[in-house]
């Protein structure tokens, strides 16, 4: 349509010619319009494609403030400006009512790069070795489901810790389980409803805690980022979108508890491994979920291709088959917890034991595992060839 003289008249399209008088709609710009940074700004992107070629896909902005610029031509709506981390990944989750669904999962991906965790900290304590990491994680295990804590609270604690320790220089053996002890009392405090007391923590350690005077120091070292997206927080959102059926809530969990609690057991066994910080959170829970499922699921739930997790799924193969080995947990009930809630609950059975079994089965040969390539997207061997026959 055209405006002449105040009047508006209708005007036969061309469908061949751009169409230069039509504006776009204000209500909501498309993705690739959105964020855009200033090209003044320093900031850096990376173009990341983890998608098969012709399906559609949504673009999300990933800022990493500390790479190299790079000139960026091959996309149509960023020719303008320079990038280094841009992911082009469609959102698995479905419509959602209560926010984006685009932009919930655009967030959870920045996490990934916000919140840096690095296995190099051991350089930075002579005085510490990783078995020391390992052993306090298993003791941090324990204190949570002595206080019937989630788990979501003692993954919160892990990533505090290993990132607070990337902050310091040459921290003591004796400091360590002040320091993860206060992990898991702020970790607490954001995740828990109800909290356990000072007083609580102070007797798990005989007495000799003095949070107030670490507290501060902490969460400054953090520079008060205590929101990543944990590995288990990840399991849920595969395991949700995995279950989830057409017209179900989304908030309410649709997949199997049983299912759920064995594939937590493997990812506390893995953590308690200095290892496992060579990986995105979301690459750690993605491979545990292919061991109980398989490529096509995970590639669905996770958008992330055989190549992005091959790695962590051949690292994890000898937890896998500890775990197989070892009586399949249980669910448990925990009193004052709902029966819909008791898989949240965090437990700890003799982990340290099972990842010495892991660490010998290391170097055991594996099966191999070479991915063949179909319509471009490498697929993992079929499930008769897995290490854990599901």
């Amino acid at each position: 349509s055209s405006r002449r003289q105040g009047r508006v008249t209708l005007q036969v399209r061309d469908e061949n010619a751009p169409d230069v008088n039509v504006r776009m709609a204000r209500k909501r710009k498309p993705e690739c319009s959105r964020k855009v940074p200033d090209a003044t700004k320093k900031q850096s992107y990376e173009i990341q494609n983890r998608w098969p070629e012709g399906e559609v896909s949504a673009c999300a902005l990933i800022e990493t403030p500390h790479k190299e610029q790079v000139e960026m031509t091959d996309v149509s709506c960023f020719k303008r400006y320079r990038f280094r981390n841009l992911f082009i990944k469609p959102s698995p989750l479905p419509c959602i009512s209560w926010a984006s669904s685009d932009d919930v999962w655009i967030k959870m991906l920045n996490k990934e790069l916000k919140y840096v965790h690095d296995k190099s900290f051991m350089e930075r304590h002579p005085n510490l070795q990783p078995k020391m990491r390992s052993i306090l994680l298993d003791w941090l295990l324990e204190v949570s489901e002595v206080y019937t804590l989630h788990r979501e609270t003692f993954y919160l604690a892990q990533d505090y810790f290993d990132r607070f320790m990337l902050t310091q220089e040459d921290v003591s053996k004796n400091r360590l389980q002040l320091i993860g002890i206060t992990s898991l009392f702020i970790a607490s405090k954001m995740e828990e409803i109800y909290p356990p007391k000072l007083q609580e923590f102070a007797y798990v350690t005989d007495g000799h805690l003095l949070i107030p005077s670490l507290y501060y120091t902490y969460t400054c070292a953090l520079n008060w980022e205590l929101c990543p997206e944990t590995v288990v927080s990840w399991l849920k959102l595969y395991s949700q979108v995995d279950s989830l059926k057409d017209g179900s809530n989304f908030l309410i969990p649709q997949f199997s508890q049983d299912t759920f609690i064995q594939i937590t057991q493997l990812l506390d066994l893995c953590i308690l491994d200095i290892e496992s910080l060579d990986y995105h959170y979301g690459v750690l829970a993605a491979a545990a979920f292919w061991h109980f499922s398989s490529f096509d699921v995970v590639h669905k739930v996770s958008g992330l291709t055989w190549d992005s997790i091959e790695s962590c799924v051949r690292w994890m193969t000898p937890f896998v088959r500890t775990v197989s080995e070892c009586s399949q947990v249980q669910l448990k009930d925990f009193k004052k917890v709902a029966a819909e809630d008791s898989h949240n609950i965090q437990t700890h059975v003799d982990y340290l034991t099972m990842l010495n079994d892991a660490h010998l089965r290391q170097h055991e040969p594996l099966v191999p595992q070479s991915p063949v390539g179909v319509g471009g997207i490498l697929t993992p061997p079929k499930s008769t060839e897995k290490p854990l026959n599901q």
